[in-house]
């Protein structure tokens, strides 16, 4: 723990409370389902087991993942993509019903919703479950997800947050039973907020976007940044930068939380922990996984190179990557990249599939090691201010945070760096936000 008060920023003073909450995704390359322990991806079990598993462990949240489209691989849909993704808000207004303090967090898309019309069922998911409901406030701007709603992608990139910024201000009128009148760029809205205000008085907004726009749209609105930054040095300086830019914006520097991304491989002892990311890194890239991912870069069939053998030798036919696997592909400039891997993995004699693998927890979110060492990590993390919680992908669903509940949840309270109760019945209280006036 360090002796600085200030450690990161002048005007930001840590929590010293670490949040969890627990993130149930639909298309990811991290969780695992071939196991004979896995679950269904659409089975009500998966996720009423993992919800009230979570809230065993006092958890603040359970996040819900969105996809708007089948993602697609070379111009066809992606064989291990999910179709019939349950509806997110049907799927946390059942999971209310049987769960009492645990937060209920929906992805929802503003670019494909009509923003008084989510409002209210934000606002009814919030009134049904006593005060639980949150909001991840997530934008699209690209065709590819357009021409599902036979829209193209009609929306400019660089308007995607202020189209945003727009829906978020929209809600919270709706929200605070406000009478409407929205003249803007992208809606024109005469509307009055009908429903009562719930115990917490609103939905908290979640933000995921790590541009510079989407970090100025968190610092404007949010009040919980959902962020891919997990190991220290990038996790401090994501919260140094989030800080100037809440104060930018007319808010306290305590305004924004900060819940990185993670995935925890955890074992009673290092040792044991390390072999355990080995194997689940065999369970999680296969051959054609690691092509697969070499082929959203290099824009061409690469099926005729051998996953055992180096990097391909052929330059990519792309010049920026495309999208139509998800964000983790997007805007990356192809020939640059390819080259930097292609050095990377000779330096290190990795096979395609030895590399694919490596990149696997790269961004830094990935906390590998014995209950106590994690606890350590994590509890110094959260004394620095660097995060104020972790929003774990687990492995496994529906078992893949037990381990966390049952061993490493024990380690964090003994060093007095994790609840011991639930604050109270509302998600604001579970994430040590301050009350809305």
């Amino acid at each position: 723990m360090t002796s600085d008060p200030h450690p990161i920023h002048p005007s930001h003073t840590p929590t010293g409370v670490l949040r969890l909450g627990v993130f149930f995704q639909g298309v990811n390359s991290s969780t695992v389902w071939r196991l004979p322990e896995s679950g269904d991806q659409v089975a009500w079990d998966s996720f009423s087991r993992i919800i009230t598993t979570a809230q065993r462990g006092l958890f603040s949240a359970f996040f819900l993942g969105e996809g708007l489209r089948l993602r697609e691989h070379r111009g066809v849909p992606l064989e291990s993509d999910v179709a019939g993704r349950p509806d997110a808000q049907t799927l946390l207004a059942a999971l209310a019903g049987i769960t009492e303090n645990i937060g209920l967090v929906a992805t929802q898309n503003t670019t494909y919703n009509d923003p008084v019309d989510l409002a209210r069922r934000l606002q009814s998911l919030d009134l049904i479950s006593g005060g639980r409901a949150a909001w991840n406030v997530v934008t699209t701007d690209n065709a590819w997800t357009g021409e599902n709603f036979r829209r193209g992608g009609y929306l400019d990139h660089a308007d995607r947050y202020t189209h945003a910024e727009a829906a978020v201000e929209i809600a919270r009128q709706v929200w605070r039973g406000e009478e409407i009148e929205h003249v803007g760029a992208h809606y024109t809205v005469r509307a009055t907020g009908r429903l009562p205000r719930s115990p917490q008085g609103e939905p908290v907004v979640f933000q995921a976007g790590v541009s510079p726009e989407g970090r100025d749209f968190a610092a404007r609105t949010a009040d919980v940044v959902f962020s891919p930054f997990g190991d220290r040095e990038r996790a401090i300086e994501f919260r140094r930068d989030l800080v100037e830019r809440t104060l930018a914006a007319g808010r306290d520097a305590q305004a924004v939380q900060i819940m990185p991304g993670a995935e925890l491989v955890l074992a009673e002892t290092d040792a044991e922990a390390e072999e355990k990311v080995r194997w689940l890194r065999t369970q999680q890239i296969g051959p054609r996984q690691a092509l697969d991912l070499l082929e959203q870069y290099w824009g061409r069939d690469l099926s005729a190179f051998d996953p055992d053998g180096p990097l391909p030798d052929v330059d990519p036919e792309v010049v920026v990557s495309g999208v139509t696997r998800g964000a983790g592909f997007q805007f990356e400039k192809a020939k640059e990249l390819t080259d930097a891997w292609r050095a990377e993995a000779a330096a290190k004699g990795l096979s395609i599939l030895e590399f694919a693998r490596s990149r696997q927890g790269s961004r830094g979110g990935t906390h590998v090691g014995s209950y106590d060492t994690v606890a350590d990590e994590l509890a110094e993390l959260v004394r620095l201010g660097a995060v104020d919680g972790l929003n774990i992908t687990p492995w496994l669903v529906p078992g893949g945070i037990d381990d966390i509940v049952d061993h490493l949840v024990p380690r964090l309270q003994d060093r007095g760096v994790y609840p011991s109760a639930y604050a109270g019945p509302t998600l604001r209280e579970n994430l040590g936000l301050p009350p809305l006036a």
